[in-house]
């Protein structure tokens, strides 16, 4: 049966986009690294150079998506806060009270390593897997069946297929992955058959950053991204000049 089909049956899913402000010691971090980028990036596009650029900028454009999760993950030394991290731990509360369960998906296991130790420090039970993890089923039958177990950290690039994990209702995505038919095989690890609950997704976006932009693009974007699930590096190269100076504005 197609997606639609079996969609037709599943109770309804409500999708909402959170905006987190930046603290201001990261919002300085952030506007501080992308002036660097930008005025290498800029200049390369007025000398012809732009072409030998993409990994930098590649790797730029990685650094800003970091920043705007939380500094510590590209700076250890960092020890103040992150406006999106106070959010979601917030949120989180609030579900939690509720007594649901809720999936966690990062595209960056040091994000995911934050909120580990988040947990760990606070000494909230939760479930973990990214690529490197081997006992999946083990995990995932841990998660379903274990009432006190309400959280589940998720590498969206290792967890997006193949797990039913239908006792969650809420769904957390951390971070805008460029190809948004990834996130929606994220979300549809609970909200497939088997699901008897409405679900709830949130998206944590941080203002005035590159995940605001990389949302637009998505919506841009949507027919290539639905044509097929495309690697990072080939999404990126569907970027025109314009789109990657509209990223770094």
């Amino acid at each position: 049966r197609t997606k639609e089909q079996v969609a037709a049956e599943l109770p309804p899913k409500t999708e909402q986009v959170i905006y987190c402000d930046m603290s201001e010691d990261q919002a300085a971090y952030y506007e501080k690294t992308k002036s660097a980028y930008r005025n290498d990036l800029l200049q390369s596009m007025d000398d012809g150079t732009f072409a030998q650029k993409q990994v930098q900028l590649l790797q730029g454009l990685t650094a800003l998506r970091q920043l705007a999760n939380h500094p510590v993950m590209i700076d250890n030394e960092y020890e103040s806060d992150s406006g999106k991290f106070e959010n979601v731990i917030h949120t989180l509360d609030n579900v939690f009270k509720g007594g649901h369960k809720v999936l966690v998906f990062s595209q960056f296991v040091k994000h995911l390593d934050i909120f580990k130790k988040h947990f760990e420090a606070e000494n909230i039970p939760f479930a973990y897997l990214d690529g490197a993890t081997r006992n999946r089923g083990e995990i995932v039958s841990e998660f379903q069946q274990n009432t006190d177990l309400k959280v589940f950290l998720i590498s969206i690039k290792a967890g997006g297929v193949g797990l039913n994990l239908t006792q969650a209702d809420y769904v957390f995505i951390l971070d805008p992955w460029w190809n948004p038919a990834v996130e929606q095989q994220a979300i549809d690890r609970t909200h497939r058959i088997g699901q008897d609950k409405k679900v709830f997704i949130y998206k944590f976006i941080a203002k005035d950053t590159v995940e605001e932009k990389i949302l637009a693009l998505q919506n841009r974007k949507k027919s290539l991204a639905s044509s097929l699930i495309t690697t990072e590096e080939s999404f990126f190269k569907s970027l025109s000049k314009d789109d990657i100076r509209d990223l770094l504005k």
